[in-house]
């Protein structure tokens, strides 16, 4: 049987979003926009259908508008695979009226559903996570080692595992324990990895490391349906430890780059990263593309511009501007004049015609994108905003807090101005 037939995936769309607000005031965490012309959710699907994976639910319910749009303009298959991308909100049953509780309670909801594409393994994905990931080969390892259970963990420093998950393991990669966000140094070293399985490290660490959950699990069909036979409600803090001793729980090494991308601060650096000459996640990589809508938007114009290191997304216009180390998104507008650094501008859900643009000039109101003459620095730009010119935005020195009448959020030390907003010429933050 081959891996799209034997495998369902299921995306957890998140909850609220809280750590991320105010980019999900408006539309759920799989939604976000990312690197100049993606969405967070396309980097779980992505993965899933260069590992030979098309039947992918997303479970959400918040916000979810955006997503079904992108989602059903984005990922068609042909009719004969048997491929699909469906979106499951919570919804109200007899047996339940409330919003999902949790990670395991959404998957627990959805069981019904899944029944209806026949499978024999269930792939558990994070939709706010950015990393590029084979799962045929968590998969082969699981069928391997007979697991019930397989995990996929990365390597990190036993000095920086106090705000992760880690898992005890044996030579053979068999879990034996957990531990939740260890800060004690005695219990930490108790989960520091063998000298064998350092050495199935391609570049082992300078230091002593921890295997810690990345939140992705592959279960045996009839396994998940027993682990979910109770009330639990999250996968890493309940369902999982309960498994121990009960089932057989063995851990996947990834070696590579991987990034939750849970706060607008993780947000933040994991884009502008991108900007870099050799960046961390590539999204240049012949052999495992990362798919996202089709918009045939025409190629950006730059007229006069100083730029370096900048990704610029489809269909942007930047006249006579100086830019460095910035992720502009597709219909970005900057103005003459302007300088960002270190500054992520969302872009445009549309173009304005000409009759919009003199109706905003006779309104006094800034147009889409970044006025003339205006001054950003560390700074997320989110969707549709107008920034008028001349203005002044730097959370430099600034508290975390709300300004400009709830317009401006600086948050992580992270200055955003939210979705829509719009800037008097002049403002300055």
């Amino acid at each position: 049987m081959s891996v799209s037939t034997r495998v369902l995936a299921v995306i957890m769309g998140g909850g609220r979003g809280t750590r991320l607000h105010p980019l999900t005031q408006e539309r759920c965490k799989p939604a976000v926009p990312l690197a100049g012309k993606y969405r967070l959710v396309d980097i779980p699907i992505s993965n899933c259908i260069n590992s030979g994976i098309n039947r992918i639910f997303i479970l959400t319910q918040f916000n979810t508008a955006s997503l079904h749009r992108h989602i059903q303009s984005t990922y068609h298959f042909d009719p004969f695979g048997g491929g699909f991308v469906d979106i499951l909100s919570a919804e109200q049953t007899e047996k339940s009226l409330d919003w999902y509780q949790g990670t395991a309670d959404a998957v627990r909801r959805n069981l019904l559903h899944f029944r209806a594409a026949p499978h024999d393994l269930v792939m558990i994905l994070s939709g706010d996570q950015l990393y590029r990931m084979d799962f045929r080969k968590i998969i082969d390892e699981h069928v391997a080692n007979k697991a019930d259970v397989t995990l996929a963990a990365i390597p990190v420093p036993a000095s920086q595992v106090e705000a992760l998950g880690v898992m005890r393991v044996g030579d053979d990669l068999q879990i034996s324990e957990f531990a939740e966000k260890p800060k004690d140094p005695k219990v930490v070293e108790n989960f520091v990895l063998s000298d064998a399985n350092i050495g199935r490290l391609k570049n082992p660490p300078a230091e002593k490391s921890c295997l810690a959950s990345m939140g992705i699990y592959v279960f045996n069909r009839d396994v998940l349906a027993e682990a979910l036979d109770n009330t639990m409600a999250d996968f890493g803090k309940e369902v999982i430890p309960g498994l121990l001793g009960k089932k057989r729980l063995y851990a996947h090494i990834f070696q590579g780059y991987w990034e939750d991308i849970g706060t607008v601060k993780a947000f933040f650096d994991a884009n502008l990263a991108l900007a870099q000459p050799l960046p961390p996640f590539n999204f240049f990589e012949p052999t495992a593309p990362i798919y996202t809508q089709d918009r045939y938007l025409p190629a950006s114009k730059l007229n006069l511009c100083e730029i370096d290191h900048v990704v610029i997304g489809d269909g942007s216009i930047l006249t006579n501007s100086k830019l460095k180390h910035c992720v502009l998104g597709i219909r970005s507008f900057i103005g003459e004049g302007s300088v960002l650094e270190d500054t992520i501008v969302m872009g445009s859900d549309y173009y304005e015609t000409d009759d919009q643009l003199a109706a905003n000039a006779k309104a006094g109101i800034p147009n889409l994108g970044v006025g003339k003459n205006c001054r950003v620095k560390g700074a997320i730009i989110d969707k549709n905003t107008r920034i008028g010119d001349g203005c002044v935005l730097d959370a430099t020195g600034k508290a975390d807090g709300s300004y400009v009448d709830g317009s401006v959020i600086i948050r992580d030390g992270v200055l955003v101005v939210r979705k829509g907003a719009t800037l008097a010429p002049g403002t300055q933050v």
